[in-house]
């Protein structure tokens, strides 16, 4: 590649005459433009639960549910304060809802699901589909399907919410818009979809309509639970991720969103990871155990509820710190998107 040419005084002038009238020198930004490797925008990040936990109760104590729609903390990563993401093209949020609580029935274009972390006794309805929350629980919210929340039980219920909506930002393609009703009336039997499609590779023959995200409103824990169980010792899955198991679409047998890949994952007492970096962006919240999470050598110690980072092209390993106790991880990345755009790389780290 030549040289760039060295600025003179008249050559300054032509350049501030381009800049008004919307024109750059690609030549003064070629190593902007097309880094030799992928630039660290977003950085590792750790939040502890038990510390974000507090304020969570007080704003539920203090802020009502009318006045705020979604009672929501946004984990926003210090790279990207300007988009309000977590890492690139993803957000994550920890909502609280309290008992005899409606949240307003709203719709948008990104794709959003919530993963269950405490509480019982509430539910959401998706397109007239009432899907009731249990701890571990993971629940779809297709784009642009009609959603609210309501809690019947005892308690605080919170979840971790994900959503796609920075990289939908980022392409203007945003749309929102509010339900002329608080709630929705139920339109077919509770949990539904569940009932009909959480039945192994068993799917109803029925159905004609093939949806790109996942018919399933919710994954249920004690199915995630019995697979664990199921597989036991007798597998000794990935030496990167531990014995790891993708939720998936079962018309296609993809991703359960084309935006975000979603996985859980056991990490066996002792369980020391291999470390590797790849393209996708991912966030990870700690369903239960202890260890560490090595991201580009700095340490992150974590423990049971807890949500970190590891940006795309990031080096990571994860370390089960506990002897005698499985750690699990529930992780969600945008891996579809960065494999349909053909960008998908990684490298095992010896």
């Amino acid at each position: 590649m030549t040289a760039t040419p060295k600025p003179d005084a008249s050559t300054d002038t032509v350049y501030d005459e381009l800049d008004a009238l919307h024109v750059g020198a690609l030549w003064r930004h070629l190593s902007n433009l097309f880094p030799a490797q992928p630039p660290a925008r977003a950085l590792p990040v750790h939040w502890d639960y038990a510390k974000l936990r507090p304020y969570m109760l007080r704003f539920a104590d203090s802020l009502s549910i009318e006045e705020a729609q979604r009672r929501v903390l946004m984990l926003i990563n210090p790279g990207m304060r300007d988009t309000s993401a977590t890492v690139t093209g993803l957000y994550a949020g920890i909502q609280i809802i309290l008992p005899g609580e409606q949240a307003q029935a709203h719709r948008h274009s990104a794709n959003a699901f919530r993963y269950i972390i405490e509480g019982s006794g509430a539910y959401t309805t998706v397109a007239g589909e009432r899907v009731h929350m249990s701890p571990g629980d993971l629940l779809l919210t297709p784009g642009w399907q009609w959603h609210d929340h309501y809690h019947e039980g005892e308690g605080p219920m919170m979840w971790l919410d994900g959503l796609d909506f920075p990289l939908v930002n980022s392409l203007d393609t945003a749309f929102f818009e509010l339900h002329d009703q608080t709630a929705q009336k139920p339109a077919v039997p509770d949990d539904l979809s569940s009932l009909q499609f959480i039945h192994g590779r068993l799917n109803p023959s029925w159905i004609g309509e093939r949806s790109a995200s996942s018919p399933i409103g919710k994954y249920p824990w004690a199915e995630t639970e019995r697979a664990f169980e199921a597989i036991a010792d007798h597998a000794t899955g990935s030496e990167i991720d531990g014995i790891s198991l993708e939720y998936t679409n079962p018309w296609t047998g993809g991703p359960v969103m084309p935006t975000m890949a979603c996985r859980i994952q056991r990490l066996v007492p002792g369980f020391r990871g291999a470390a590797r970096r790849h393209t996708a962006a991912t966030i990870l919240h700690v369903v239960r155990g202890q260890g560490t999470t090595v991201v580009n050598d700095q340490e992150f110690h974590w423990g049971d509820k807890d949500v970190l980072v590891v940006p795309s092209w990031a080096t990571y390993r994860h370390v089960n710190t506990s002897r005698t106790d499985d750690a699990v991880l529930f992780a969600y990345s945008n891996e579809p998107v960065v494999k349909a755009l053909g960008l998908y790389r990684e490298e095992l780290m010896r």
